[in-house]
Formats: structure tokens, sequence, C-alpha cells
């Protein structure tokens, strides 16, 4: 006869400490070590060959309404997938759209991204062969420019986005707070505004993975998140982004950031349409007052200039692009996702997990909580919108199980988290 314990505090000393090498064993065995810097020389030739393009043709009205021009789609696409900014909403928009035009996606192999925070290496790609070609390439990765550019034909589009340094901390804060040890001796309820009051007695550029408390933007794009705004090194890291990147999305502008990329693509607009995904409920956000706003932006100084530089080149595109042209395409898409809201959503709205019915529909959740909303599809579906419906609410992991990722130690990973949820 089995019984059921209370657990005692040896018992959730003994779960965390379990925790603590489990966690830094798979990140041993799954993951290279970091390099002080992104560059390397080639080991294996680059992309040989052109992928696939698009053969159709897409029509637009120019700015002044007044003639029609005709251009081709884009295929060849880069996206750098930044942590909490939106970026999992974007990867299913890229994920569909290049299921539905049949082109090749430079896939991670046993886990969901490419072995993130390693510098990103081409070997790690699925099925990776010298001189392969792909059309995207969309997971997270912290970012080396050569080793991506060597996957990809020479026409590629490269995008990514950011979002104001103060809620990216406050997201990674929480969403990450589990397995980041520097946070563990934070006492009190509120450990973020502790943190943020004396950051230097709890951060060291050494502790593991203690990238996610500080300018992680600047660390996703492959650059020394120790740097200080003031350091001539950030310069040169914007300087590079803006040479590298053709565009960078900023998430509180999103609809408008996805209006430019259509615009730019060649795209429709039935190529934007998407549902928010990975959001987490109300409760579990802090809303922070603007005295820790401030604090968070001082505290991620390097993302704070290149969010606000990065912010100023958006809107010149949008200058460039027309206001009132943007103002009537974003009214457009919002009227278009709010019709696949109807069409698709049970309820119309995101749910929490323990009110999802369909597991292949649940979200990837943090360690100990559920605090990531997901949502359940209707089941009287119009038949021609049943599988974009389906596509558009699937979660990360699920989809690229479905492209045939094998997702080992993610999964590995997972039932690691429920025995330590027990």
């Amino acid at each position: 006869m089995s019984h059921h314990l209370p657990k005692s505090g040896a018992q959730k000393f003994i779960l965390g400490f379990l925790f603590t090498c489990i966690t830094m064993v798979l990140y041993c065995l799954s993951t290279p070590a970091l390099q002080a810097s992104t560059e390397r020389l080639p080991l294996t030739p680059p992309c040989t060959y052109q992928t696939t393009t698009m053969q159709g043709r897409s029509s637009y009205l120019s700015r002044d309404t007044r003639e029609l021009k005709r251009c081709i789609p884009k295929a060849n696409l880069m996206f750098l997938k930044t942590h909490k900014t939106a970026g999992s909403t974007i990867l299913n928009i890229l994920l569909r759209f290049g299921q539905r035009n049949q082109l090749k996606f430079a896939l991670p192999n046993s886990r969901n991204d490419f072995f993130y925070p390693a510098p990103f290496d081409r070997m790690q790609v699925k099925d990776y062969r010298p001189g392969a070609c792909f059309n995207i390439v969309c997971n997270h990765m912290r970012f080396n420019a050569p080793e991506v550019e060597a996957l990809l034909p020479q026409n590629a589009f490269f995008f990514t986005i950011l979002r104001d340094p103060a809620l990216v901390f406050e997201s990674s804060f929480h969403y990450y707070k589990k397995v980041v040890p520097l946070t563990w001796r934070i006492h009190g309820e509120d450990k973020l505004g502790t943190f943020l009051n004396e950051p230097e007695r709890y951060f060291s550029p050494d502790g593991f993975n203690s990238y996610y408390l500080k300018n992680l933007q600047l660390f996703d794009l492959g650059y020394d998140n120790s740097l200080e705004p003031e350091d001539p090194a950030v310069d040169q890291a914007i300087q590079a982004v803006s040479e590298r990147f053709q565009l960078v999305f900023i998430s509180e502008y999103f609809e408008e950031s996805l209006i430019l990329l259509k615009d730019a693509l060649c795209w429709q607009m039935d190529d934007l349409l998407f549902f928010k995904l990975n959001a987490r409920r109300g409760a579990s956000v802090s809303q922070l007052t603007p005295e820790q706003t401030a604090k968070a932006r001082d505290w991620n100084g390097a993302d704070w200039k290149l969010y606000r530089h990065f912010n100023t080149t958006l809107w010149a595109k949008v200058d460039a692009y027309g206001r009132k042209r943007m103002e009537r395409d974003v009214r457009e898409l919002r009227r278009r996702n709010m019709e696949m809201s109807t069409i698709c959503i049970d309820g119309g709205t995101a749910v929490e997990e323990g009110d999802i019915r369909d597991q292949s529909m649940k979200p990837w959740q943090p360690l100990g909580e559920s605090s990531i909303l997901g949502y359940n599809l209707k089941t009287n579906i119009d038949q021609k919108y049943s599988e974009l419906c389906r596509k558009m609410l699937t979660p990360e992991i699920q989809y690229l199980a479905e492209l045939g990722v094998n997702l080992w130690i993610t999964r590995l990973w997972g039932w690691v988290k429920v025995i330590l949820s027990l």
C-alpha cells in the first residue's frame, strides 16, 4: 500500500538540489560551451544553391494608390526569435507560411531551440549536410551571423523583434526564476522589486543562466550582455544589427511591424493572420511602477539603447510607408484577425491551461506554474477554415513535432518539470 506524505522542508530541499543537478547535466550534455566571440572561420562549405523560389506574383497599390505594381513574394527568410518579445506569434506565422508554400526549414534537433545559449552553429541543424541550403531559419538561437548566412541564399531577408527592456526583464525574471539560481536567495513577496533596488547584490555575470537577468536582447543578438550603454561596443553592435537585419520589429507596435514586413516581402494580408501565442495570464504579470520601469531600463541600459534606436528606425519606415496608409492596413489586419477569432476560437478568447480541453493545444509552461494561456478550438468550424484554425492555435512545441523535429531533450525536461511539481 502506498502512502502520500506531505512534503517536508528536507524533501523540498532535496527536490531543489536534484532539479539543479538535472538542469546542469542536461545543459552540459546538450549545449556546447559559450564562446567569447561569435566569429568563426567556416569549417564546411556554405549554402551552394538557390532554394525553391515562389512563382506566384502579388499585386499591390503604390503609396499614392494610382499605380498598380507587381512583385514576387520573398521566401528566403531569417527570423531571430528573441526571448519574451512576442516571437512565438511570429514563429507561428512563419511555420504556416513555409508549410503552405512547401519551403525548406532549417530546424533544430532534439530540442526546440538551436542549443541556446551557445552561439549558433550550422551543424546544430537537423539533418544538416555541408552545402545544404534552406529557405527559412526561425527558431530560438544566440545569433551568429556567419553560421546563419551559410545556410541561406544571399537574397535572404533577415528580421528580428525587440521590446521595451523593462517589460522583457519583468517577463524573463518571472518566467525563468526557477532556473536562475542567482534569484533563489531573494526573500519576500516582491522579489523583482528587491532585485531592482540592489541588482549588483544579486547578479553575477558568471552565474548560471544569468543572461536572463540583464540585457537579454543584446545577448540573443550574439553580444556581451554585461556591456554598459556608454561602451563603444554597444554602438558597434547597433550598427552591425542595422546592417544585417533589414527590419527590426517593435513588439509594442506589432501590427505596424507586420504591415512593414508584408510590404518588404510582397506578401498578402492572409499571410499575416495571427492569434497571440504564449501570453501570460494577467495575475502573473507584475505591474511595474514608473520608478521600477526606470530602474529596469537603467539596469538593462544596453538593451534600452538598442530598443530606442530601432524604435526610431521603425517609425521612419512607417513614415516612408505613409501614416494614413498604415492606419488603414492595421485596421484591416485587426478586422481579419477578429473575424478568424470568431471562426476558430471557442469563447473567442484565451483560457488558462486547466480549461484547455485538447492536450495537443496546451502550451509549454514555466517550472512549477501554469501561467501561460492557450485556446480551445471550436468543434463546428467550416471545413475550409478547419486546418488554418488548427495551425493558428497550435503551440510551438507541438508544431515542431508535426514538422518532424525529435524533441527528446525538450520532452525529457518536460517530464522532469512534472515530477518536480508533484
